[in-house]
């Protein structure tokens, strides 16, 4: 695990669909680390509610590093080469670790740092791939997920997330399941919060993209549409009658309920609305909202919160990109922005 004896930086990529706890389980990792272990996160974001990369800034990383839309397993692949070389030239880390979006299939990603292998002379190099399976809800979202099915077919270790919401047998036909998919990767449960051993995840030394990638398989999936839910002053609001103005800007001083914000996330139909994320203004402070698949967490954001100043809401809500795209708005995230008395931007 200590790369710092060895000559290389290693890259570790972090996949798995929408909610299956990536980050939480990355985070995880840190204090199990040496103190003086540098890491380096490089993440790429849905929409342009930086959630998750500001979670990540709160703790002991070296720095996070964002590309925020797009997918960096194809659109943005040239932009990864310049991110890697930029974070190995400024912070030389002891490792970067990659979370890819819930919807990308990282095996061109993997290419991409195998040619980088070749143009710094091993300096950087991958690692391992590690897939992030949400025990709780893969069963549903794997039958409409094409990526979802890749993602835990193509990796070096599958990590088994939320295992602890199952019983036994339903447990064991989730694990056959991912056999079926792919029977010689191992497969290790998370220990809930407390994730898993570093030394598992790091020093694997991967064999898979040693070759060039067959024709087709690096397409990408874009199952995901996102839309941002916003509650606060906008500066179309000039445009607005005087007594919309005053109410916009209002709306960016008071508190969420936490009563009508739990009830609006329980109405919420979890086949077509995945994940949401962002920034909520509750009892006077911002907290990070986290909602997957029907369970959420809240997390006091400590960081500077001036981009807050004039919202008390700003979310970033992912679905099946059928059901979002459909004109007008669902029904249901209709009520849920109404509930909360947001719109969509």
């Amino acid at each position: 695990m200590d790369s710092r004896q060895l000559p290389h930086i290693p890259i570790t990529i972090f996949t798995g669909f929408l909610g299956a706890g990536k980050t939480s389980i990355i985070l995880s990792l840190l204090p199990l680390l040496p103190k003086d272990y540098k890491v380096v996160l490089l993440k790429n974001e849905f929409g342009d509610v930086q959630v998750d990369s500001q979670l990540a800034k709160q703790s002991s990383l070296t720095a996070v590093s964002e590309i925020l839309n797009g997918c960096m397993c194809c659109v943005l692949v040239g932009q990864i080469e310049t991110a890697l070389r930029e974070i190995r030239d400024r912070y030389r880390p002891d490792r970067i670790i990659i979370e890819c979006s819930g919807s990308a299939f990282p095996a061109t990603l993997a290419f991409q740092i195998r040619e980088l292998e070749r143009q710094t002379n091993n300096d950087l190099r991958l690692d391992a791939i590690v897939t992030v399976i949400d025990a709780e809800n893969f069963t549903g979202y794997e039958d409409t997920s094409p990526t979802a099915k890749m993602q835990a077919s193509y990796s070096d270790i599958i990590l088994i997330n939320k295992h602890e919401y199952l019983d036994d047998h339903t447990l064991d036909i989730l694990i056959d399941n991912l056999n079926t998919l792919n029977l010689d990767t191992p497969k290790i449960k998370c220990n809930g919060r407390n994730g898993v051993d570093p030394n598992v995840l790091f020093g694997i030394d991967s064999k898979l993209v040693r070759d060039p990638i067959p024709q087709g398989i690096e397409d990408h999936h874009d199952e995901v549409k996102t839309l941002t839910a916003y509650r606060g002053f906008l500066p179309t609001c000039h445009n607005h009658e005087h007594h919309d103005r005053e109410s916009c800007a209002s709306h960016a001083e008071v508190d969420v309920d936490k009563g009508i914000l739990e009830s609006a996330l329980a109405s919420l139909n979890k086949e077509s609305v995945w994940r949401v994320k962002g920034f909520v203004r509750l009892d006077s402070a911002i907290w990070i909202l986290n909602w997957a698949f029907g369970r959420y967490d809240l997390t006091l954001f400590k960081g500077d919160t001036s981009f807050m100043r004039d919202a008390s809401i700003r979310l970033t809500i992912m679905g099946d990109k059928y059901e979002l795209n459909r004109k007008p708005i669902p029904v249901a995230v209709k009520k849920f922005c109404a509930d909360l008395q947001a719109q969509v931007i």
